[in-house]
């Protein structure tokens, strides 16, 4: 089967769809001829077709038309703009997230009026590319029911959840002392509410990531009193030796921007509870391997009552779950969506 799959972004540049695209597509590319169209990337394991762009953030534009030769097309959004410029069919597009407008952006407060009209706007492109898809793959049944986009049309969607490669992950249920957090350091992401949960207590907080609302966080948590450390960017072997050793990993977004969780499975595969914001999508994966919070106050409930019995229990239940969703079980239910429309 050739397969073109298009993406925004793709590693090297750093995200949660690019390695989404980047695994499905070399678990794909051990049977079929893959080819992804991006405005960036590169790798040894299938071919990747660079598009000149405008380069906007988040959602860069196409400049140039490709003849695409291919047995089917695989969009992945919310960036819709590939979608529409290499909109051959059959299609499969695959719905990571709502587009939401942050209420605050690198220490700056948006502007309601503004937020909601680039939201609207985009959520008439985002309804013409699920509109012309033959089949549209969400990643959870909860986020699916609660978008006002996918549930105009429950009948063409599927559920497929993410997928990780366990066997890049160590499972241990030797835990230290110390919380971990993982992913961009920006507002949307709810680092503020994980500081202020555990303000003046003596639980350490590792946070590895980088983002623009670093510094400002950093003083969030010397003025709260947490015994925080920013590790910034961290290389994939390491992070996973971190999150194996925590006793939890805290994912406290705060809207519709996180629809999953991937960092939940990669926690889950290395026997580390989590505990995640009760947000659809990401509060399913959650609680499979942990606990959800709706507010401040519950989370620093959450991770005092933590024990070493509960570590272990929900750690190992957890990894039974991130089993189930190894890219080599996951890209085959993806080849019988493709089947299913060819």
């Amino acid at each position: 089967m050739k397969i073109a799959i298009t993406s925004p972004y793709y590693p090297p540049h750093l995200g949660g769809i690019e390695l989404h695209v980047k695994n499905l597509a070399e678990e794909l590319a051990k049977r079929h001829r893959v080819e992804i169209i991006s405005s960036c990337g590169e790798s040894s394991r299938v071919r990747v077709k660079k598009v000149r762009c405008l380069s906007i953030p988040y959602s860069p534009i196409p400049l140039q038309r490709l003849n695409l030769e291919a047995d089917i097309t695989h969009h992945h959004i919310p960036s819709p703009f590939f979608a529409l410029a290499f909109n051959s069919r059959p299609s499969v597009v695959t719905y990571h997230n709502d587009i939401v407008i942050p209420d605050v952006v690198n220490g700056f407060k948006i502007p309601l009026s503004l937020a909601r009209s680039v939201e609207l706007t985009s959520k008439r492109i985002m309804r013409k590319v699920v509109r012309d898809a033959d089949i549209v793959i969400a990643t959870t049944l909860d986020y699916a029911v609660t978008s006002d986009i996918l549930r105009e049309h429950m009948d063409k969607v599927r559920i497929i959840p993410n997928g990780i490669r366990v066997s890049d992950f160590i499972y241990t249920k030797d835990k230290e002392d110390y919380i971990i957090y993982v992913g961009r350091v920006v507002e949307y992401k709810g680092l503020g509410i994980l500081l202020e949960a555990i303000s003046n207590t003596k639980e350490k907080l590792l946070i590895a990531g980088e983002g623009e609302d670093r510094v400002r966080f950093e003083r969030i948590a010397k003025k709260l009193n947490v015994n925080a450390k920013f590790l910034g960017r961290v290389d994939h072997k390491r992070l996973s030796s971190l999150i194996a050793k925590a006793k939890c990993l805290v994912l406290p977004s705060k809207n519709r921007l996180e629809a999953f969780g991937i960092v939940l499975l990669e926690a889950m595969a290395c026997g580390t509870p989590v505990v995640a914001s009760n947000i659809p999508g990401v509060r399913w994966v959650a609680k499979k391997g942990g606990f959800v919070f709706n507010n401040p106050d519950e989370l620093r409930e959450i991770i005092t009552n933590l024990d070493e019995r509960d570590v272990r229990v929900i750690g190992r239940r957890g990894r039974r779950f991130a089993e189930r969703h190894d890219w080599s079980l996951i890209a085959k239910r993806v080849e019988r969506i493709y089947e299913e429309v060819i």
